[in-house]
């Protein structure tokens, strides 16, 4: 097998579909889109659009909103973590020596 052999299997790639090309295409006058509408129309996007439903961007306040699940951290420097542990140690020291 050589590289300039290798081939796809029968069907991997489907070629897509022209539309409006022609009633004989299967996909001509109306090139999928239907009759009339909104939708059928160029440039038009219904984006936002929900099916009635009130949109999200309506839903959400305008200047964001409270994070009901939001973490409040607290601020520990190392140096904080550290004294205890060296205090402790001294005073550990302090007994060792005392018991010699």
């Amino acid at each position: 097998m050589k590289l300039n052999e290798i081939r796809d299997n029968k069907g991997a790639r489907k070629s897509l579909m022209r539309v409006a090309r022609g009633v004989g295409s299967g996909k001509g006058r109306t090139a999928g889109r239907g009759i009339k509408g909104q939708k059928s129309r160029t440039g038009v996007s219904i984006n936002a659009f929900e099916g009635g439903q009130m949109p999200v961007y309506r839903r959400l306040p305008k200047r964001g909103f409270k994070n009901i699940f939001r973490k409040n951290y607290a601020v520990i420097n190392v140096g904080d973590l550290q004294r205890p542990l060296t205090l402790r140690c001294c005073q550990l020291q302090k007994k060792l020596m005392l018991l010699r």
